[in-house]
């Protein structure tokens, strides 16, 4: 039904209640006897009345409010409308007909249509929300959180007809003086451990987490129970989004892997990130990837004077161009397609701009195509780090901030030890240069582009098998947003030279990542979707770390970011293996792996 046919539907039903009200009054105070003279005052009060009503109606916007949603606040305006409808009628009628309304008239009046009016809306309304109860097909849904943001959830999902096929079993709540209370007459079953019982019990199919306010831990602990019960799991955002109407409760989303890593959000220093970006030109190379691109998110939170996204995919670079002119119109922006590799290109770049920050993202990062492609690695991940390293040198930049990988250390791979080549340059660059040079070393995250969460995802939605290659395999993991704002924090700390550790958490074993992501999916591992092991990749090792053995750690004012001690560099002998790589790019002749494993001695390839 369209909006104009309620409100004609819902005007007809006011005006007949007005009339029905005056009716009643004036039988009532008269004992159901009214003289020829009251008989025609009733008539002329009603019409009267009627038409007021329409204005005053009209003009409190009575009609404009969703009674399904109502609450207090809709009845006040009700009282109001009435209240000024009843005394401009009374005068009216007084001057009209010449004779006084009684008194008990006007007042059994008000009474009769506030208490018609406010029963006519709500009564639609409670036939609104107890008609999923009868409907022969629902999915039964349980809210674990009984907290404000749970009563919300619950309420809308009451009232909207987007959850017209779901009816509400119970809440679960750990506060002890709920447990046997209901909230809209739905009971509160009890703690979290009644869960299981909960769910089996009421044949629940969706979960629905609404308890935004508690800590990371705990979210954990209670999607780890959750997701033993085969039910779909949902979760709710922010609190503060949803009070002030950011995020409407149907933006619920799934329970996702990162979720589970059960860490607090990231606590950033401000003020120092700030004082090296804010006003500043900083350019981010790679800034159409995962983490190229969330830098650029990040960074241009801080009011850079100008934000140089360079990429060497267009497609990439112009969807982070426009997502970043959307939220952002009056950052100045410009977006350079260029090779790194490209050593004219980025004089050229770094002559126009002058760029004071760098962040230096552009990287090939796949271990096995990079095993079969070796030359490619270190063409992208040496020479093309060494070109933007010397450009930010020769033209005075304040800052280098290269993102490494904790494949560097004692690398299995040629990806790896590319990084670990590009670290060893920049820290003997550092030695020389008034630029700052720093790397940040980090593990895995999830969610970038041919990372193994999207691999996993696209495998369960084709019915598996979800391919894992050894069951013993364990990574460590972040969010692309808190490796980034750790990648940020530690420019705010370099002095030249570091390599920044990020504090990854504890590791994840790949087959409980794959596990985890097929119960959240909906399905159980190893009945509806197999889990098949296929053996180590090329270049791929069991166990990442984040230091090598001549490294070690010193904390800094960041309880997450620590500084991995740097090494001294043979600066000549470094330069003698970049030109051997030089002349088996140039000339074809000589194996690329062994000189990898003459620079890094630590190298040792297991394909």
């Amino acid at each position: 039904m369209s909006r104009t046919s309620k409100t004609f539907i819902v005007t007809i039903v006011d005006m007949c209640i007005i009339w029905v009200a005056v009716l009643a009054s004036y039988l009532l105070r008269f004992d159901g006897e009214l003289s020829s003279i009251y008989g025609k005052q009733m008539i002329q009060f009603a019409i009267i009345l009627i038409v007021v009503c329409a204005v005053t109606f009209t003009f409190f916007r009575l009609y404009r409010h969703i009674w399904q949603y109502a609450s207090i606040g809709e009845v006040i305006e009700l009282l109001k409308a009435i209240t000024v409808g009843i005394v401009i009628s009374y005068a009216l009628t007084y001057f009209v007909s010449g004779s006084r309304i009684p008194f008990s008239v006007a007042l059994r009046t008000v009474e009769l249509m506030i208490l018609l009016m406010v029963g006519a809306r709500f009564t639609w309304r409670m036939i609104r929300i107890s008609r999923s109860k009868f409907k022969k097909k629902h999915h039964n849904v349980l809210i674990v959180g009984a907290g404000d943001c749970g009563v919300l959830v619950a309420k809308d999902m009451m009232t909207s007809t987007l959850f017209d096929n779901s009816r509400i079993v119970g809440f679960i709540d750990d506060d002890a003086n709920k447990h046997k209370m209901k909230i809209f007459d739905i009971p509160v079953l009890g703690s979290r451990q009644m869960i299981l019982k909960a769910v089996e019990d009421n044949q629940v199919q969706d979960i629905i987490i609404a308890m935004p306010s508690v800590g990371r831990s705990i979210q954990q602990e209670i999607i780890n129970i959750c997701k033993e019960t085969g039910a779909s799991v949902k979760i709710i955002p922010s609190i503060n989004d949803l009070i002030h109407g950011s995020i409407a409760v149907q933006s619920m989303r799934n329970v996702e892997v990162e979720d589970l890593l059960g860490r607090d959000p990231v606590a950033t220093d401000l003020a120092g990130i700030a004082g090296y970006v804010s006003g500043k030109t900083v350019l981010v190379t790679g800034a159409g990837g995962s983490i190229g691109s969330e830098l650029c998110r990040q960074i241009a939170m801080f009011n850079p004077e100008c934000l140089m996204l360079l990429g060497h995919g267009e497609n990439s670079i112009y969807t982070i161009e426009m997502e970043l002119r959307n939220k952002y119109p009056n950052l100045k922006l410009e977006t350079i397609i260029a090779d790194i590799q490209d050593m004219n290109r980025l004089e050229n770049i770094f002559s126009t701009f002058y760029p004071q920050v760098i962040f230096h993202a552009a990287a090939h990062k796949h271990v096995p195509l990079m095993e079969r492609n070796p030359s490619e690695a270190v063409k992208n991940n040496v020479f093309g780090t060494m070109n933007v390293a010397n450009c930010a040198d020769r033209y005075g930049a304040e800052r280098f901030v290269m993102i490494s990988s904790d494949k560097a250390v004692n690398p299995s791979s040629i990806m790896g030890a590319t990084k670990r080549i590009a670290e060893m340059y920049i820290q003997s660059l550092d030695q020389s240069s008034k630029t700052q040079f720093v790397a940040v070393r980090f593990g895995n995250v999830l969610g970038s582009r041919g990372s193994v969460i999207p691999r996993f995802k696209e495998q369960i939605e084709a019915g598996g098998p979800v391919t894992v290659t050894h069951p013993d395999m364990v990574r460590y993991f972040m969010t692309i947003p808190e490796a980034v704002s750790l990648v940020i924090q530690a420019g705010a700390f370099a002095n030249g030279g570091e390599i920044f550790i990020l504090d990854m958490g504890e590791p994840v074993r790949i087959v409980d990542l794959a596990t985890d992501l097929i119960r959240l999916s909906g399905y159980e591992p190893g009945v509806d979707i197999k889990i098949a092991f296929t053996g180590l990749r090329e270049g791929e090792k069991l166990f990442e770390e984040l230091l090598t053995d001549e490294e070690s750690v010193t904390a800094t004012h960041h309880k997450r970011i620590f500084i991995g001690k740097p090494m001294d560099m043979d600066r000549a002998e470094l330069a003698s293996h970049i030109e051997r790589f030089e002349r088996v790019m140039d000339e074809g002749q000589g194996d690329i792996r062994e000189i990898i494993e003459s620079l890094v001695p630590l190298y040792s390839n297991v394909s």
